[in-house]
């Protein structure tokens, strides 16, 4: 019985990577917690790494196997064994780290101001540049000042503001409540993008309040991480990018009704499509083959790409000439 489960999707190569973040979470100032660890077929196998654990660790620790589902399949299995006396999942990626006050600060704020849906802000790094802090929201946002130390607030319309710009939010510093893990679900299809957005907005249409704390809540770490080895021309960005405008066209369902947040997801979309026809472009001047079978599972989906096509096109005669 513990008020906290920490769900952990696992799939790494490197010996020391699980260590290390089940480390952090032996460290935290709130020790009222369980570990969910998700094996999803990982070349190194969980248990490998937990058999060094004391005895004490290693009995607060429940491990399962499962074939390979990605992070998201991963995730929902979590989910699925959560026990029924915790009132919180806290997930954690199996290369990240949670700073020492992560669980004390979010039990501290879903209590005392009601929430059932909590993010404390990603530690800023110089390789994870685009990370930005909650406070920077008071900027541009509405919102509601719960508590000064730590800051602790709520957004208006959180996800209005997610749409603009979701680099605040990371999966190693979230928390939900158990009306939210009962019933939300990752999409375990959008393997290499946008599964964890889709995921937050659906948790945030969900919540009855979402809290939002400044103090950062996790560290990035340098494990295998799938998005790390793709670019451009990498075999798997067009893939990428398909899911990412899978879970965007997916996200303008959710917001057909609020023509401002339709506007932000048509413009992330019309990235994706940029992206996906210059990547393949630039298979074909390095003399590769590209993906021309997905390329016509995107076009039968979504026509608007071929009007992309012919837009990049044209502005690259025009610049020719």
């Amino acid at each position: 019985m513990a008020t906290f489960t920490v769900v952990i999707p696992f799939y790494q190569k490197e010996t020391g990577i699980l260590g290390r973040a089940l480390q952090s979470v032996f460290s935290q100032s709130y020790q009222d917690f369980d570990i969910l660890i998700v094996d999803d077929e990982s070349p190194l196998p969980a248990q490998t790494e937990i058999d060094a654990l004391d005895e004490t660790s290693r009995s607060r620790i429940t491990v399962i196997n499962q074939p390979n589902a990605g992070p998201g399949g991963a995730r929902n299995t979590g989910l699925d064994h959560v026990s029924p006396s915790t009132s919180y999942v806290a997930f954690l990626d199996s290369d990240d780290i949670w700073t020492q006050n992560h669980l004390k600060n979010a039990e501290a704020s879903l209590n005392r101001f009601g929430g059932d849906c909590y993010w404390a802000s990603m530690q800023a790094s110089d390789e994870f540049y685009y990370h930005f802090g909650v406070a920077k929201l008071l900027e541009t946002e509405t919102v509601i000042t719960h508590s000064q130390t730590p800051l602790v607030i709520e957004v208006a319309d959180l996800a209005s503001a997610m749409l603009k710009n979701w680099s605040f939010l990371h999966l190693s510093c979230m928390v939900i409540g158990r009306n939210i893990f009962e019933t939300v679900r990752f999409d375990p299809s959008l393997r290499l993008a946008a599964e964890d957005v889709l995921f937050f907005c659906d948790c945030i249409l969900a919540s009855k309040r979402a809290l939002l704390c400044d103090e950062a809540g996790a560290m990035r770490g340098t494990g295998l991480n799938i998005f790390h080895s793709i670019d451009n021309q990498s075999p798997q960005f067009l893939r990428q990018q398909f899911n990412t405008w899978v879970a965007l066209d997916t996200l303008e369902g959710r917001f057909a009704r609020r023509p401002t947040d339709i506007a932000s997801i048509t413009s992330y979309k019309n990235t994706a499509r940029r992206q996906a026809l210059w990547s393949q472009a630039g298979r074909v001047r390095a003399r590769k083959a590209p993906d021309l079978g997905l390329l016509m599972r995107w076009a039968w989906r979504d026509p608007a790409i071929l009007r992309t096509m012919v837009e990049l096109g044209t502005g690259k005669l025009a610049r020719a000439s």
